[in-house]
């Protein structure tokens, strides 16, 4: 499995849990951590065992977003992890779920701060779960910044956009009871229980056929946009042939001799 000094990887079943490791930084973006997170992205998208990926943070955090000491130029740790930004210089807005897109759902278990880029992130993920004492926000503009992540882009489209352009121009927190009231998480749980809730989640998606659950991740994302006929078109052409695959033949054989179907994604 892949891993950095900044980014953990482990496996509960079959879903990858991929851990922010900065603790003493509230898990501020670093480059270790940036590498950690692209290599994680890709291990799940290649290993068809892995159906399902948890996001979270370690140490009590989410994370805090940028290193801000770093853009101050007080340095960034881990300048061993340069080359690969040189071989890749998109490899950081992948990283951060800008300029990818994960094949597998993606569930997010969010303890303590999730701002700036890490509330970007978030909005890279497909299910989100927050433990009470949370908080998330957008601060850029309060120091004078832009949330450059995608938040002007994506927010919008996933909250109400009066909720959207309140968070992106005040720059102030959201209690995790609030951002659940416009939309931008699914679940408040008791502080600590966050990634309990999302393995829950997680165990739930990966008892169901595999390559349904990734057709409909991609046909909900290719769709979003388009007007409702075209992507009615779409649906169907994605969809269809589901219904052809071992998948779809072991989960009607299941739910006739009244068994869990045992799925092997083909």
């Amino acid at each position: 499995m892949s891993g950095t000094e900044h980014l953990t990887v482990r496996r509960v079943g079959a879903t990858l849990v991929l851990t922010l490791n900065r603790p003493e930084a509230k898990n501020a973006l670093s480059l270790p951590m940036l590498v950690g997170l692209y290599d994680g992205w890709l291990e799940a998208d290649a290993d068809d065992t892995v159906r399902s990926i948890v996001f979270t943070g370690a140490g009590g955090s989410f994370c805090a977003g940028m290193d801000l000491k770093a853009l101050a130029g007080q340095g960034m740790v881990g300048e061993q992890y340069r080359d690969r930004l040189k071989a890749d210089p998109d490899l950081h807005w992948k990283a951060m779920l800008r300029h990818h897109r994960p094949r597998k759902p993606v569930i997010a278990a969010v303890e303590g701060y999730c701002v700036a880029g890490g509330t970007e992130m978030l909005q890279g993920t497909d299910i989100r779960v927050a433990g009470e004492s949370a908080t998330f926000g957008l601060f850029e503009v309060k120091r004078g910044l832009f949330p450059i992540g995608g938040s002007t882009v994506r927010l919008q489209r996933q909250i109400p956009r009066t909720h959207a352009l309140e968070m992106l121009l005040t720059g102030r927190p959201y209690s995790a009871r609030e951002a659940a009231g416009i939309g931008l998480i699914g679940h408040v749980v008791p502080d600590g229980t966050a990634l309990d809730k999302a393995l829950e989640i997680a165990e739930q998606i990966n008892a169901c056929g595999p390559l349904a659950v990734e057709a409909v991740k991609a046909s909900v994302y290719d769709t979003a946009e388009l007007t409702e006929t075209d992507g009615l078109a779409a649906e169907l052409k994605r969809g269809w042939p589901v219904f052809d695959t071992a998948d779809a033949k072991e989960g009607a054989r299941a739910f006739a001799e009244k068994r869990s179907p045992v799925y092997k994604r083909a």
